[in-house]
């Protein structure tokens, strides 16, 4: 065991017990970071607007400050980037991480000097949380990937702006520094296509020992580097053993994963934002992320079947619920105040808090009153192809509210890796596991409202395709898991 990986597992040691601290005290945690953010911020433009000065609690807050979306607090955000000092949280960011918008085109989510250490804090406590529990730390001695977009930045009026995995590429900590790959001058490639077959290049012959980054992009890294070899990644990679991810789902891929790896190896899952760095997973036992309660952010959680009626109750930590699909609302030391990201949460488990990722509040099918989300979409699927040598690329789903024919359906549209030997049997599992996960579809069908799913089979990197097509390949860009209209399924190429 190297002096590296020793130093590791006593450090892993130490954050661990830190972070039980503040886990094991959720509520006061919670109550002590909206106290520090209220008073940070109550000589701000916006704090002096929502009458910070006369906020004491939680209920308080609730009262003085409307949860908003991006368009919302537009209004205040378009004057910090103007270069305005004061407005959404004292003096000015340090960056604005661009985002794509969708009524207003890119947003600027702004980054602080409060803020942004636990973007980095929390990738690394993801880790040595890992080591802590599994005693695994030879990897720290191998070389690691991660896979993110262009460190290069703008300047726009005084302030830093890129993507939120460039600007983070500048805050790698020096001890990484000669294990991290690739090099600066690739990762500084634009093209998303010649960038992956500049890391395939850089890193064929590397000790690679841990590979991160988002599923369907890792992926795509993946089947160049079996192309280049001819052998499955885990023997050109022979010490790789850890992977880490974020922004989607890895039951769908992890068939497909393990194909193209050669043999299982352990994950790590992150949720990562522009936003805020809101969990990590903290242990390879338990399902869900830890959520990350002493990090500068207040949440907030409104159920997602009320977020659309008349004032829908704000929860706070200690009124969640287990099971319960909660739409995510933060207000954080960057300068947002009771935002909807447009994340849904669920929490697995409230000692500690832990939670997954259920969907997108906007991401959803309910042309029929059925409400169903990304989860249970996710969740079918793979419960579809247990016990199958079926493995899937990608997947969206969509309805079909006026077919030429017959009932109305909801038509998944699905790019194969191996495709089904009985594509009606498929189908039929598929139906039968999406009854299950979601009453109202359920209901549907019984009640010949609509017919069971139609799969459409999507034509090999159709997907990848798309992406290119709409300028989003690569980087933290996801395609959605589903959709309430057809202008995503329509620009798909199905064989």
């Amino acid at each position: 065991m190297s002096i590296k990986s020793i130093a590791a597992k006593l450090f892993a040691q130490k954050i661990y017990k830190k972070t039980q601290l503040w886990a094991n005290n959720p509520i006061e945690t919670q109550k002590k970071v909206l106290r520090k953010l209220i008073k940070d911020a109550e000589q701000t433009q916006f704090g002096i607007d929502h009458h910070f000065d006369q906020i004491k609690n939680e209920k308080d807050f609730a009262k003085q400050v409307p949860v908003r979306d991006y368009e919302a607090l537009k209004p205040y955000v378009d004057k910090v980037v103007k270069g305005e000092e004061n407005i959404l949280w004292k003096g000015k960011p340090l960056y604005f991480a661009k985002t794509s918008g969708t009524t207003s085109g890119a947003k600027y989510i702004p980054l602080t000097k409060e803020s942004m250490p636990y973007h980095i804090e929390a990738a690394r406590n993801a880790i040595l949380h890992y080591i802590h529990e599994t005693g695994k730390a030879d990897f720290v001695d191998g070389k690691m990937i991660f896979l993110q977009g262009s460190p290069i930045l703008e300047e726009k009026n005084g302030v830093k702006l890129g993507r939120l995995s460039g600007i983070v590429a500048h805050f790698v900590p020096k001890y990484l520094q000669k294990n991290r790959m690739p090099s600066w001058e690739t990762n500084c490639i634009e093209d998303w296509e010649t960038k992956v077959n500049a890391i395939v290049e850089e890193t064929f012959n590397e000790n690679m020992a841990v590979i991160s980054g988002i599923p369907s992009w890792v992926q795509m890294y993946f089947e160049k580097l079996h192309q280049k070899g001819g052998k499955p990644v885990g023997e050109i990679f022979k010490n790789f053993n850890l992977f880490i991810y974020g922004g989607v789902n890895y039951e769908p891929y992890r068939a497909k994963f393990e194909n193209l790896i050669g043999r299982k190896v352990d994950s790590i899952e992150l949720f990562p934002a522009s936003e805020g760095f809101f969990a990590y997973q903290d242990s390879q036992k338990e399902k869900g992320m830890l959520l990350l309660l002493n990090s500068g952010i207040f949440y907030e959680f409104k159920k997602s079947d009320e977020f659309y009626t008349d004032n829908p109750k704000r929860y706070t930590i200690g009124e969640v619920e287990l099971g319960v699909n909660y739409v995510l609302i933060i207000s954080t030391n960057a300068g947002l105040w009771g935002y909807n990201i447009g994340d849904t949460v669920q929490f697995t488990s409230l000692k500690p808090y832990r939670i997954i990722v259920s969907g997108r509040i906007k991401h959803y099918i309910s042309a029929f009153g059925e409400h169903v989300i990304g989860k249970e979409v996710e969740s079918a699927l793979q419960e579809a192809i247990i016990g199958t040598n079926i493995r899937i690329n990608e997947f969206t789903v969509a309805p079909q509210i006026t077919p030429a024919e017959g009932l109305p359906y909801h038509q998944w549209f699905i790019e194969f890796e191996n495709e089904p030997e009985d594509s009606v049997s498929f189908a039929e599992a598929l139906d039968n596991a999406m009854r299950k996960q979601n009453m109202y579809y359920d209901d549907l069908i019984v009640g010949k409202v609509l017919r069971k799913v139609v799969i459409s089979k999507v034509v090999k990197n159709g997907f990848q395709d798309y992406m290119k097509s709409i300028g989003k390949l690569g980087g933290q860009n996801k395609i959605p898991r589903l959709s309430n209209d057809r202008n995503i399924v329509d620009l798909l190429k199905s064989k």
